[in-house]
């Protein structure tokens, strides 16, 4: 097992992230580049996902993009086949690709309830057995899953269709974690609260207030430590750790 400085490098690794156009998305797949991995990013707006590329290459990382609606199992596979090809092996899988409606309980449409699931628990469904086949042949692997807070407890800032989906991605995590330990493979689940994010910044002021208050360190989460986090389950650090939700929401769930 590495030590020292190497317990937190991914150097010689490829990493896939989904819905890395912008946001939490965008700032793992630097947090997993700055680590030293060649890096995949996946979008359903592949310019988005390329401009973030394009920083990284210009930082001197080594990065691609590609666009992928991940609701699509197809054009999911051959999206990460593509990658494989480019860079001779997926190393990290982070699915991330979501969508954050507010939409109240009593006005949610059949569409939108789907979507969101298709989106949110499907997207991460494919992700999950994708990567995990390739994985399992290759005899090791980290897959690390965005889940949130509002899986695990009432909030008004989302929807009950995203709440739901959260809360159906972590019991999705234990079962692949459950398969796919035999196999050197570890996959694990994050869950944010209120984190710097176009949805948050998209609030009102009132309400980002609101939601500040009842956070016990006082102040929202920056994506670069939810990078960070996805960075450890990621590395050799976290070789001991399957099937675990790790909490990031400044106290916000204590337990």
């Amino acid at each position: 097992m590495a030590t020292g400085p190497d317990l937190f490098s991914l150097a010689g690794r490829a990493a896939f992230v989904t819905g890395a156009g912008q946001g939490l998305g965008a700032a793992i797949g630097r947090g997993l580049a700055k680590a030293g991995a060649k890096v995949t990013l996946v979008d359903v707006d592949g310019a988005k996902a390329e401009t973030v590329a394009v920083g990284l290459r210009d930082a001197g990382h080594e990065a691609i993009a590609m666009p992928l609606d991940v609701r699509d199992e197809a054009a999911f596979k051959l999206c990460f086949d593509a990658a494989v090809e480019r860079v001779g092996g997926i190393d990290v899988m982070v699915n991330n690709a979501a969508r954050t409606p507010s939409t109240s309980l009593w006005d949610i449409t059949a569409e939108e309830w789907d979507d969101v699931l298709a989106i949110n628990l499907r997207g991460s469904f494919f992700g999950c057995r994708i990567a995990g086949r390739h994985m399992r042949e290759r005899g090791a692997g980290r897959i690390v899953n965005l889940a949130s807070i509002a899986g695990q407890q009432a909030s008004a800032a989302t929807g009950a269709h995203y709440a739901a989906s959260k809360a159906g991605l972590v019991a999705l995590t234990r079962a692949f974690a459950q398969e796919l330990a035999p196999h050197g493979v570890t996959v694990n689940a994050l869950a944010p609260a209120a984190v710097r994010s176009p949805v948050l910044d998209a609030m009102e002021a009132d309400q980002r207030r609101r939601l500040a208050a009842g956070i016990p360190v006082g102040r929202f989460g920056e994506p670069e430590e939810v990078a960070a986090a996805v960075l450890y389950l990621a590395s050799p650090a976290a070789a001991f750790v399957t099937g675990a939700t790790l909490d990031l929401n400044g106290g916000r769930l204590m337990r």
